[in-house]
């Protein structure tokens, strides 16, 4: 068995606070080139696989934080589907087209027809500056993420603080880009406090499903670490929305099944609920949350930009699961880094 410090995915995550700095430094360094809530008729996120998750979760947070239209598609969706996306008309929309490498093919194209459509103007968050960051009106890129491992851990986490404060901006909420200043210090210690329980968690072999159970802004990011379980684990994973969950999932429920909880505030009482009755069936429930949970944040960060420190503990969980079923955490099986197709 490799050291852990050999393997790229594990320096990624444990190294990705610094990443979240820079985001919120990059942000800040171009508020004044980004537009605020209501200069558009709506807003699209848009990206491929995990820039997609992203999507969603950030489309939830800036409608939440701003009242204002927002959705997420799949880029391949708008490149073929955009009739179901756009209206024709004379809607003005803001793209925000998402992508780690910028070399994507299907958000580059999508984002080139919705140019040539002259249907808006278009914002992108990248780690590379790249051909994507090269179509856009505004560009964010956070070069600190950049990883060297297939699956998105350290880049997606950087690129979603950015989202985060970037809906901050566009809202006019200086009070969460302020708090959003403490979240590395928190996420490290996160991810010092917990490591140990995510490689529990990952290392018992008589788990054989994965439940990441998420609701409002954090479904995305259920659904994000979902596919950190699929990708670096070959194991069974799926995301829901917590009550989803008990009408036909449930019937998977045994005592080789995980469920990872991502807790609201508001909702706690009937997440709770769900959680308990799973762990009444002989799931293992895992809760992540502010406080009084398996893992708590203890952060002091408003709810709505503090959802990145859901993250490192179930990508470090991902990992350590690769490793004791002998796989690669770098080299997911059938999988490269940037998807490059000839459209």
């Amino acid at each position: 068995m490799m050291e852990l410090r050999e393997f790229a995915t594990y320096r990624e995550i444990k190294s990705q606070t610094e990443a979240w700095s820079q985001a919120l430094d990059v942000v800040n360094a171009s508020r004044l080139a980004i537009p605020k809530a209501g200069d558009y008729d709506q807003v699209l996120f848009t990206g491929c696989g995990s820039t997609y998750y992203l999507s969603l979760a950030a489309a939830a947070l800036y409608q939440e934080l701003t009242g204002c239209a927002a959705r997420a598609v799949p880029a391949s969706e708008l490149l073929f589907n955009s009739q179901i996306i756009v209206q024709n008309g004379n809607l003005n929309y803001l793209l925000v087209a998402v992508s780690r490498s910028g070399t994507t093919t299907e958000t580059i194209k999508a984002v080139e027809k919705f140019k040539a459509e002259q249907r808006g103007d278009v914002l992108v968050i990248s780690n590379y500056d790249e051909a994507l960051s090269r179509l856009a009106n505004v560009r964010l890129v956070i070069d600190e993420g950049q990883e060297v491992s297939v699956a998105q851990t350290r880049s997606f986490a950087s690129m979603y603080v950015a989202a985060s404060a970037f809906c901050a901006i566009t809202a006019g909420r200086e009070d969460l880009l302020e708090a959003m200043e403490k979240l590395p210090e928190a996420g490290d210690r996160l991810i010092g406090n917990y490591e140990t329980l995510a490689k529990d968690i990952g290392e018992e072999m008589s788990y054989d499903r994965f439940y990441f159970l998420g609701s409002g802004i954090r479904y995305g990011l259920a659904c994000e670490a979902n596919l950190k379980m699929k990708e670096m684990t070959l194991t069974h994973s799926e995301p829901f929305h917590f009550l989803e969950f008990r009408h036909g999932p449930m019937s998977m429920v045994n005592q080789n099944t995980v469920l990872l909880g991502l807790l609201s505030d508001a909702n706690r009482v009937q997440e709770e609920k769900v959680l308990s009755e799973m762990a009444a069936l002989g799931g293992r429930v895992t809760r992540l949350g502010e406080s009084d949970a398996e893992v708590c944040f203890e952060s002091g960060i408003p709810e709505s930009v503090r959802c990145v420190l859901y993250l490192p503990v179930l990508q470090l969980m991902a990992y350590y699961r690769s490793l004791a079923k002998g796989l690669n955490p770098d080299r997911p099986t059938n999988l490269t880094a940037v998807v490059k197709l000839t459209l």
